[in-house]
């Protein structure tokens, strides 16, 4: 193994320094942008672990010479297996990565007044808070949650305060399931989110925080919940869930949000 790794330092120096340099600069993108996709999930943990593993075990290796060649031997296997093993041990991962990927919108129509509906989530939340009536509402980025969409009932109706109540009101048929919207627009009601099958979150949560942080782990969507217990606001995205949420706190995190992602997608369509 270290005749191989003297090999190819060999090999390297007979290239430019400016192409090895593109080179690394590239395969450190593409790192990064790995472990920024995987921070906060399970893959994070065995990823740390196993790297952790290995460059003990190749210092070991390393730093003993030739006097270990059969754990050597063994070591250069366990590297092999650990290859096929991150497809079978990542396999939620690289789902998540290859729907993304996917569903991926290049090509977005901003909401023309974001204010507008911001208002009406904050009227709703408040109101349902305040009643103990269960809401669960996923706002559509730049993953698009067209499978979901499909499963549920289509409306394409303007956002407003009333008929998100009337949707979350308790005997409604919709109202155990959760709401879509894309493009300022209620796309779908009636809508079956992904559940969190993580063993990490806390027990006191219910359906609907589970299918938030579940939906926010395989999307980038922003995910308004209102418990229908303790009438909490929260709100999940990128894996994490915010709980105890004022509704102030609410209308501040929903404009720094959503007006930042119109403001990007105007960025995008200009230089379009």
């Amino acid at each position: 193994m270290l005749q191989f790794f003297t090999n190819f330092i060999d090999r390297l120096s007979t290239y430019n320094w400016w192409i090895v340099v593109i080179e690394l600069l590239m395969i450190g993108m593409v790192v990064h942008s790995v472990l920024f996709f995987l921070r906060d999930t399970r893959g994070a943990r065995l990823i740390r672990g196993t790297t952790l593993f290995l460059v003990t075990a190749f210092a070991v290796i390393w730093l003993c010479g030739d006097k270990l060649i059969r754990v050597e031997f063994l070591f250069q296997r366990i590297l092999l297996f650990t290859s096929l093993a991150i497809v079978v041990v990542f396999q939620p991962e690289l789902r998540r990565a290859l729907t993304r990927l996917g569903e991926a919108r290049f090509f977005r129509v901003a909401p023309n007044r974001p204010s507008r509906m911001i208002e009406a989530l904050v009227n709703s939340a408040e109101y349902c808070a305040r009643n103990r009536i269960g809401a669960l509402i996923a706002i559509e980025r730049q993953v698009g949650l067209a499978a979901l969409i499909e499963n549920g009932t289509p409306l394409q109706a303007e956002i407003t305060t009333e008929l998100l109540n009337t949707i979350f009101w308790p005997g409604s048929a919709l109202h155990d399931m959760g709401v879509v919207i894309r493009d300022g627009r209620l796309a779908a009601a009636g809508v079956q989110f992904p559940l969190d099958e993580g063993t990490d979150v806390p027990s006191e949560l219910g359906a609907r925080h589970r299918a938030a942080l579940g939906l926010s782990q395989d999307t980038d969507a922003l995910i308004l919940v209102v418990s229908e217990e303790t009438g909490t606001i929260s709100v999940a995205q990128r894996g994490r869930l915010e709980r105890g949420l004022s509704i102030e706190a609410l209308r501040r995190l929903l404009h720094r949000e959503l007006e930042m992602q119109a403001t990007e997608t105007e960025n995008h369509s200009a230089l379009a």
